[in-house]
């Protein structure tokens, strides 16, 4: 047996390293994803608790975006939304107790009752007003400095908030927001609007597509704003029988509720905005019926989980901690 043959190395060691290494990489990813997403503790009717995985995104302007944005001492936080944030607009509600936890931030409520993330038609057309107050349409009034088209639809409805958000809005000094938050309940999959287009992702017909044209749209004008998604939480809906069914598992052909979930995930990381998950930790069958008033709109005690919630994740030293 010469040298080389007596000192090879077999085969199988050189597998058994390779291996070992993928497991320690595939170890290693797997933990920093567990840190980055969190856990929260959730509390059923039944008094059992159990930790949920929280898919928040957290992400920090950087300077560069900042630059030639003067900060007047005073956090401004402005919430653009439908029922999540003006079903309930008095001190119980999510905005205010936000602001309530904040201290002296100014929280301003520009949401519009209804309303969806995107277009249900391509056109404006008469016969569907509360297109105007899409979250599309909305950015874009934002975006062009005109909320003419805001207010000229006001009186198609009885309930005052369209008029109270569209004087909220042109009233605002976009020069001191300092964070904008989109929050929205499950409407657009009630509604059934699309869920994407796989061959026009900034579609404003689909949830996914209004919801990243809208971003990118106030991103382009106002870089310093600091945009943050709020996810909807999970709710109930009737499917053609009238039979209350639970949106976690019923497809209306564009998705289950969470299909549109994970659209919203990918357009924040996709346009580099934090996002905030209200869907796995808050609302579940079990606590359904303690935290719902009806088949989607919460009441005062889930508004105060989601408010805390948001707090410690966008405003950690604000010294708030998830319960």
């Amino acid at each position: 047996m010469d040298n080389e043959e007596k000192f090879t190395i077999p085969k199988w060691v050189h597998i058994t390293a390779i291996s070992v290494i993928a497991l320690v990489l595939i170890f290693s990813i797997y933990k920093l994803v567990r840190w980055n997403m969190g856990t929260a503790k959730t509390e059923g009717v039944t008094g059992e608790s159990y930790e949920v995985e929280v898919l928040d995104q957290i992400f920090l302007l950087p300077d560069e975006k900042k630059a030639g944005h003067e900060d007047d001492g005073v956090e401004t936080i402005l919430f653009l939304g439908n029922d999540a944030i003006t079903y309930d607009v008095g001190d119980t509600g999510v905005v205010k107790q936000i602001g309530s936890k904040l201290g002296g931030a100014n929280v301003i409520n520009a949401g519009f009752p209804g309303s969806t993330v995107a277009l249900k038609n391509a056109d404006y057309s008469d016969d569907y007003v509360l297109d105007t107050y899409s979250f599309y349409n909305v950015a874009k009034c934002i975006v062009n400095e005109d909320f003419t088209p805001l207010k000229d639809k006001t009186g198609s409805f009885e309930d005052s908030q369209y008029i109270l958000s569209s004087e909220a809005l042109e009233e605002t000094d976009f020069s001191k927001v300092d964070t904008l938050v989109i929050y929205y309940n499950a409407q657009d999959y009630l509604n059934l609007r699309v869920g994407m287009n796989p061959d026009n992702d900034s579609d404003p017909v689909t949830f996914s597509g209004a919801l990243k044209s809208g971003i990118q749209m106030i991103q382009e004008k106002y870089p310093y704003i600091r945009i943050v998604c709020m996810s909807f939480p999970m709710c109930y809906a009737y499917d053609s029988t009238g039979s209350l069914v639970s949106g976690d598992r019923y497809d209306f052909g564009n998705g289950k509720l969470t299909t549109y979930l994970q659209f919203m995930i990918d357009v924040s990381g996709a346009t580099g905005v934090s996002f905030i998950d209200n869907y796995y930790g808050t609302i579940h069958e079990d606590n359904s019926s303690t935290w719902l008033l009806d088949n989607i709109h919460v009441n005062a005690e889930c508004n105060a989980h989601i408010a805390e919630h948001f707090v410690s994740a966008i405003y950690p030293s604000n010294g708030n901690e998830e319960n």
